[in-house]
Formats: structure tokens, sequence, C-alpha cells
């Protein structure tokens, strides 16, 4: 197995983090923390420099508030200098593990993403004639400090690395232990309870590593249990057969191996079915020979954009604000059968004259 050592020194330099800076503020150069630090960049990125080469660096407190992506997700903010670290990181580990990461994993992936994931899918559906469908109960939640940093050590074998990677995990302990349900696992004792868990939804390094966390079941399901058909999106996961007995043996096995990894998946939502039923999935309802938007997403987007036209017509809002995000709800839409449908919703729902 390969390890990597000597790689703090790129990752602390002052051309990592300008690179690493110029990622953070994409899109946010208008928010007030990305411009605060914009107005004096060059000194506060030689200031990390000088922190992270010193080890006097230490991430700040994170801000956390409540979205509605259709199911409720508390999300946390770390501060803008923070972010630059992260990506700072991510820059030089990232490349090292995307070679080692599966085809069929789609999140968090440049040329992957939510719509090669369906493109995927639907591929398989058209082969196969049934499906086991499952996710990690409040995954995040449930990421285990020590086995996520176990895993990350076998290839990176750099102690500045490991430190400023300890520094990154450790900052977010706690910070869903109220989104957790304490499990109980072969060989635990009553201090299981207090191993310390949870990475924060929304940072850079949470997203890559979940991607790292699951990398083994990943490799586990296609070399282990040989299935040739299978698409992982963050924690939820899809595995196809022909056979409902073979699906249901390898459900057995994928939460015996989980488990290893201090994992389970949810009971309500793991489940082996046809195809042809259709699969809940990013969204959409994947059937081998079309797509539907799932309902939920439907009343989600009225939910929203109700209020954005009750905005307008108060005139607290302008159709310039809210046209990106229509325009991207209808691009995802698109993936889907959904012509009559989009049609149908903004021809009943036009967008009002600005109240004056």
């Amino acid at each position: 197995m390969k390890t990597y050592n000597h790689l703090y020194p790129q990752i602390a330099s002052f051309a990592n983090l300008d690179e690493a800076w110029r990622k953070a503020r994409r899109g946010k150069r208008t928010k007030e923390a990305a411009a605060r630090f914009e107005q004096n960049a060059e000194g506060e990125l030689f200031q990390l420099e000088r922190e992270l080469l010193a080890h006097t660096y230490r991430p700040g407190p994170y801000r956390t508030f409540i979205i509605y992506d259709p199911k409720q997700r508390k999300i946390s903010a770390a501060p803008f200098r923070d972010r630059v670290v992260h990506h700072a990181l991510c820059n030089v580990i990232e490349p090292i593990y995307e070679r080692k990461f599966i085809h069929d994993s789609y999140a968090n992936r440049l040329g992957k993403g939510t719509h090669r994931a369906l493109d995927r899918a639907q591929t398989f559906a058209r082969r196969y004639r049934y499906v086991f469908k499952a996710d990690v109960e409040t995954f995040f939640p449930a990421i285990d400090h020590d086995v996520l940093k176990a895993i990350l050590w076998r290839h990176i074998a750099c102690d500045d690395t490991r430190w400023l990677m300890t520094q990154i995990i450790d900052s977010g302990r706690s910070i869903l232990a109220d989104q957790y349900r304490q499990r109980w696992f072969p060989g635990d004792d009553l201090l299981a309870a207090l191993r310390p868990r949870g990475l924060p939804i929304g940072n850079q390094t949470s997203q890559f590593w979940a991607n790292v966390y699951l990398n083994p079941f990943d490799h586990f399901v296609k070399r282990d249990l040989k299935c040739p058909a299978y698409v992982r999106y963050v924690d939820d996961f899809l595995l196809f057969a022909d056979d409902k007995r073979v699906l249901r043996g390898w459900r057995a096995a994928v939460e015996s191996y989980l488990a290893t990894l201090r994992l389970t998946i949810h009971p309500d939502k793991s489940v082996v079915f046809p195809v042809a039923n259709g699969i809940p999935f990013l969204g959409f309802q994947v059937f081998p020979d079309r797509r539907r938007l799932l309902k939920g997403n439907v009343r989600a987007f009225l939910r929203r954009f109700s209020r954005q036209r009750r905005d307008i017509r108060r005139g607290d809002l302008t159709f310039d604000l809210i046209k990106p995000s229509l325009v991207a709800w209808n691009a995802h839409a698109d993936h889907g059968d959904t012509w009559r449908l989009r049609m149908k919703l903004f021809y009943q729902r036009p967008i009002p004259a600005i109240k004056t």
C-alpha cells in the first residue's frame, strides 16, 4: 500500500493558500466575511502560512443554521479563513484519494454529480430486474473520528499533515450530537458512548472525507460481493441484480461490513424491490424508461416559489434575484420527464407585477 509523506510544505505554502483563497471566495465575494478577508488578502494569507508552519493554527467556531432541502438539515459554516485552509488541504490530498475511488461514486467529485448518478442508476435499471436501495442512518453525525483517522492514516504518513487533519476533524466533534442516537456495536463497552464523532455538514473537508470514509465499503461491494451494478451518492446507494435472494444476502453482508465502520442502514428506507416499481433516488423516481420528480421535491419547490411570489408582490424582492434559483430548479427538473409538469407549474403561477 502506497503512503505519502512530505506533503505539508506544499499544503502550507503561500502559493497553495492563495489558490485556496480564490476557490473559497467563488460565489461569495459579496459576503461580509469574504470581503473583509479580501481587503487584506496578502496579509491574511501570510498569517495563515505562519500559523500552519508553527502549528499554532486553530479552527474557529462554527456558525450553525437549519435548512429544509426538502428535509431538515443542520448546516455548520466555518469562518472564512478556515475555509481557505480546508481548500488548501484538499488541493493536495484530494488527488491522492481520487485515484483510489471507484468509478460509480458520484458525490462531490469533478465530472460526476447527481445527474450522472441518475443516468447510471437508470442504465442499471434497464439491465436488471431488482434493486436493493439503502441509505446510512444519520450519516454525518455518525462518522466516527477514530475510524476516519485510521482510514486516512493508511495513505497519509506525513505527521504534519496528520496534525492539520486532526485539528479540522476534532473541531467538528459533537457539533451534530443532538442528531445522533447512540448505537452499540460488537465489542463495545459503556465508554463507546464517549467516542468522538460527527462531521459538520457544509465543510469542504467533510464532503471529501465522507467519500474517504465509505471508500473501503465501495471496494467491499465491488471486490468481495462482486456486485457488477452499484451506484453511491454520499450515503445513498443502490445494488442491482436479477435475483432477489442475492440482494437479500448482500443486504446482510452490507449491514455487517458497515458495522465495522460504526454505521447502520436506515431500517425503513433500505429495501429490495423490482426496478419496475420505480427507484426513489436523488429527488427522482427512476424507472427503466422514464424519470419523475418525487412529490416531496415538487412540494418543496412550490413552497419556496410561493414565498418568492408573495415577496415580489410586496415589493420586498425582484424577479432578477429569484431568477437564478428558478433556472437552476428548472435545469434540475429537466433531467426527468417533466415538461408538462413544469409548463403547468409556471403557467398557473405567473410572476406577479411588482408593487409600487
